[in-house]
């Protein structure tokens, strides 16, 4: 009979010195909190294990627990991610070069998982050419300890274009996350928001040898789960962790134990979700949103992308017209933000987080919306890196270099930006004290000479200005009704940008409480364009009454 169960404490235990351990997660969705607990508390009880290097795809914390919990010095010498921006302790250690920091992209990551599970040497992709992934400026090393150490990424040129290669990093233990395991070990995911890479990384440790280990919360008789629910099978799986403590230690989210609308068992009216308040945040969101048009796939990034589009889409009655899908693999509904980002209610589908980069590679987004840190006057744009804070890049350069179109969203400033939002007006009541417009950014997450290389059309929408990449450099194409261009915009620009000969006014609707009753102009398009055929018919006629 089988029974591949451990105790948590005896699963640590298979964990030595200096080994490499891989971790699948997102925020703290697929979190394996009673082994990343019992680790930590082994550590600190035991100084052992110590210098493993850890990797992991995505952001994988929510300020608190996660990866945060290994974020002591010493247990890690190596840090292989993506995205620390909820992960404070790590951005101290790395900032501080107590930590060897190096910064790949979250989708490449995926990639290399599946590449490296099929037996081959790395993987091979143009994501990150010109930015710092790029060999050429930083190879991905993101902090001093790392610029010691060789890249993880070189060039290649494959007939006569360039490309990067990410090379293969041996796994000697991962530790993954289900729902359910039966006795031989084979894993469900019927309660988890997200399948995420974990096959794929289960995977490529075996191919290295390596051990697999799967934390559950239910333990069921071999041979009673389906075989088409089961996304890892047992022939991959070496030990199993039934979670302590569930409720803590085994949250479908950040926010809740479980929520059946996040796993796709429940659906809701879309109407119960309620506007968003009139701010700046929601300023820029509606200017964001103006961007899209029907049947758009749409991508979204974590902060105000996140967190207005599709409230404000839901508010002027378009959502059901376009598709939101986020990276971690979800398509279709409404994405959450805050630290429950990644998840999505009502989703039409929940596929593996590399498929979906797959997706975005091949350039199936059609207007990505994303955040900014800095822009300079190339159109470069930085979200990684900025004085004391190391984030990362999370999937952002993944995307903003394949979607057809991006919209970077940022206030114009920050540091106590407080405006007043009234009467179709915006006015500036007190100026933020940093700028985000520079002369060069810190940290290229975003390359501007790539976006014009791919053609790609690539605005930057802020409450009070709206701006466009132009071979010329940043265009100013819009500004706020009750902004001044000299006071308001240009004094608190680290450059002059090119000043359009058909400068507008944004829409007043913007700056209006209640909806902007966009819908019809939004729908016009579908008469203009016979691709849209019979997907939206009923809406067709309503433009057309």
């Amino acid at each position: 009979m089988y029974d591949k169960r451990l105790p948590p404490e005896k699963v640590v235990s298979l964990i030595k010195n200096n080994m490499t351990l891989a971790l699948c997660g997102f925020t703290l969705i697929g979190a394996c909190e009673t082994f990343l607990r019992t680790l930590e508390n082994h550590y600190l009880s035991h100084g052992n294990p110590k210098n493993l290097t850890l990797i992991h795809a995505a952001g994988h914390s929510d300020k608190v627990n996660g990866i945060e919990h290994l974020s002591h010095k010493g247990l890690v010498k190596r840090i292989i991610g993506s995205h620390w921006g909820l992960a404070p302790r790590w951005g101290k250690l790395i900032h501080n070069n107590e930590v060897e920091a190096h910064c790949l992209s979250q989708g490449q990551l995926t990639h290399l998982f599946r590449a490296m599970a099929a037996g081959k040497p790395g993987n091979i992709s143009k994501v990150g050419l010109g930015t710092f992934l790029d060999p050429r400026i930083e190879g991905g090393r993101i902090n001093d300890k790392a610029k010691e150490s060789e890249a993880l990424i070189d060039i290649l040129t494959i007939d006569d274009e360039e490309y990067l290669f990410y090379k293969e990093i041996p796994i000697d233990v991962c530790v993954l996350r289900g729902t359910t395991a039966d006795e031989f070990g084979n894993v469900t995911m019927e309660d988890e928001a997200l399948k995420l890479e974990a096959l794929s990384i289960a995977q490529a440790t075996k191919r290295y040898g390596g051990t697999v280990i799967v934390e559950v919360k239910h333990y069921a008789k071999y041979g009673t789960l389906h075989p088409k629910q089961v996304v890892i099978p047992g022939v991959f799986v070496d030990h199993v962790i039934i979670a302590k403590d569930p409720i803590n230690n085994h949250r479908q989210t950040s926010s809740t134990f479980f929520d059946p609308r996040y796993s796709g068992d429940l659906r809701i009216p879309v109407d119960v979700i309620k506007p968003i308040p009139l701010n700046v945040r929601k300023v820029i969101g509606r200017r964001a949103v103006k961007e899209l048009h029907p049947c758009a796939v749409v991508n979204l990034g974590t902060g105000i992308p996140g967190d207005t589009i599709g409230p404000v889409s839901s508010e002027e009655g378009i959502l059901d017209d376009i598709i939101l899908t986020v990276e971690s693999g979800t398509i279709g509904g409404i994405p959450m933000g805050g630290t429950d980002f990644g998840i999505t209610i009502n989703a039409d589908a929940i596929i593996e987080h590399a498929y979906q980069f797959d997706f975005y590679n091949g350039r199936g987004v059609d207007i990505t919306f994303m955040g900014a840190a800095e822009i300079d006057s190339h159109g470069n744009v930085n979200v990684s890196k900025f004085g004391t804070r190391t984030v990362g890049c999370g999937g952002f350069i993944d995307i903003t270099q394949n979607a057809k179109k991006v919209v970077f969203c940022s206030t114009f400033t920050t540091g106590g930006l407080k405006v007043d939002i009234q009467g179709g007006k915006l006015h500036i009541l007190n100026e933020g004290k940093l700028r985000k417009f520079v002369n060069d950014v810190g940290h290229i997450t975003f390359s501007g000479k790539v976006g014009l290389q791919n053609e790609q059309e690539v605005i930057y929408v802020t409450e009070r200005a709206v701006f466009k990449l132009t071979p010329q450099g940043l265009m100013l194409t819009e500004v706020a009704p009750g902004i001044d261009i000299e006071q308001d915009i240009l004094a608190h620009m680290g450059f002059t940008p090119v000043i359009s000969p058909d400068l507008k006014k944004m829409d007043y609707r913007i700056f209006e409480d209640g909806a902007m009753g966009i819908r019809g102009e939004f729908l016009e398009a579908l008469n203009n364009n016979k691709e849209f055929g019979v997907l939206f018919k009923n809406e067709k006629e309503e433009v057309k009454q």
